[in-house]
């Protein structure tokens, strides 16, 4: 129960279903402990505890807070800081929820005799042929399967999603029906819960301390290695940024490449940014045991992105991914998920090894 709409409604759901509920509010980060501007908000605000404390009392079912903020540090913010150090763009939701929030969850929930935990996350969990799987959830504009790929079967048989058939209007109305009209007006939080000025650079600087000193005075190049001028440091930018890359380009210029070793940074004009491939690890997989070599999915590289037809192909550890039409801005670091309809056959992390520029 982060104290938003989704969790506590989830919570309410299944209270008035008959469930023995326990609320659990995970503390993952101290905000005012990384020199941050801004006040603490989201998940790890003392207001968002407190909001989820007293709905489980209004509720009557038992609450409590579980600091896990060395856990999430020594892997979620690690990873973030080493993920941009090398040169790439990290999906911190991801990791969390796969590495940690689940993991914190079913620990709490074996400790407390809990047969399943459940999330107010925006997707569904389906059963065929032995094996559990996301799906995507009724709302297409809050579907999160996107950042669910990581979960295990272990985890997806313990799991539960009751907001999965709804839309967020509806669970808006659920609030108000049970009493909590301020609660259907709360706002939504889209930042990174470390990170909610949503200044990465800023964070990146006081974590690493020397770092701004170390990588100022790269270089911006074009495909063909010709200067164009200097940039802050190459863990600065990632690959599709368009602004903040200062003046004088006779064309809108994007980040097409990150070369951390020569801190050189390569831009490029729209099209560059097109590859029609890319190679993704750390493969985690939902509704088939196995890849064969050719399968068709659909497969998306950003949240909220569509996604492309393309032929995946297992090669050792990794998957290389052939888009049937052309693909912008493929971060390596990002996520990858292949979908079969709505449902998620599997996911990884998007690797450097991509196919160039080429028309098809």
């Amino acid at each position: 129960m982060s104290g938003g709409i989704d969790s506590t409604v989830a919570a309410m759901m299944l209270h008035e279903e008959g469930y023995e509920v326990v609320g659990i509010t995970m503390k993952t980060w101290d905000y005012a402990s990384a020199g941050g501007s801004k006040k603490e908000t989201g998940c790890c605000s003392l207001d968002s505890i407190n909001d989820a404390r007293q709905v489980a009392v209004n509720m009557g079912f038992h609450h409590f807070i579980v600091d896990i903020r060395e856990e999430f540090g020594d892997y979620v913010i690690d990873n973030f800081v080493e993920e941009y150090i090398a040169g790439r763009t990290p999906n911190p939701c991801v990791l969390c929820n796969t590495h940690i929030k689940w993991s914190a969850l079913l620990k709490r929930a074996d400790a407390m005799d809990c047969e399943f935990i459940a999330t107010g996350h925006y997707a569904i969990i389906k059963e065929e042929n032995g094996r559990r799987f996301i799906s995507k959830g009724k709302d297409d504009r809050k579907d999160q399967s996107y950042v669910l790929w990581g979960l295990t079967q272990s985890c997806l048989e313990r799991s539960s999603f009751p907001l999965g058939g709804y839309s967020k209007p509806e669970i808006r109305q659920m609030a108000k029906d049970f009493g909590y009209e301020d609660l259907s007006k709360k706002p939504e939080s889209y930042e990174i819960c470390f990170v909610p000025d949503n200044d990465y650079r800023g964070f990146l600087k006081r974590r690493v301390p020397g770092l701004e000193d170390r990588v100022k005075g790269g270089t911006f190049v074009n495909a063909k290695g010709d200067f164009l001028g200097n940039h802050e440091g190459y863990p600065f930018y990632t690959v599709g940024q368009r602004k903040g890359l200062g003046g004088g380009f006779k064309t809108p210029m994007f980040v097409t490449e990150i070369l951390p070793e020569t801190n050189t940074v390569v831009l490029g004009e729209v099209d560059e940014l097109i590859r029609n491939g890319m190679s993704v690890g750390q493969i985690n997989l939902m509704k088939y045991a196995a890849i064969h070599d050719g399968m068709e999915a659909v497969t998306q590289v950003r949240y909220n992105d569509k996604g492309v037809l393309a032929s995946l192909h297992p090669k050792g550890d990794q998957v290389n991914v052939n888009f049937f039409a052309n693909v912008r801005g493929i971060a390596p670091g990002q996520s990858a998920v292949f979908y079969e309809g709505d449902d998620v056959i599997g996911g990884g992390i998007i690797g450097q090894s991509m196919l160039k520029y080429e028309n098809v």
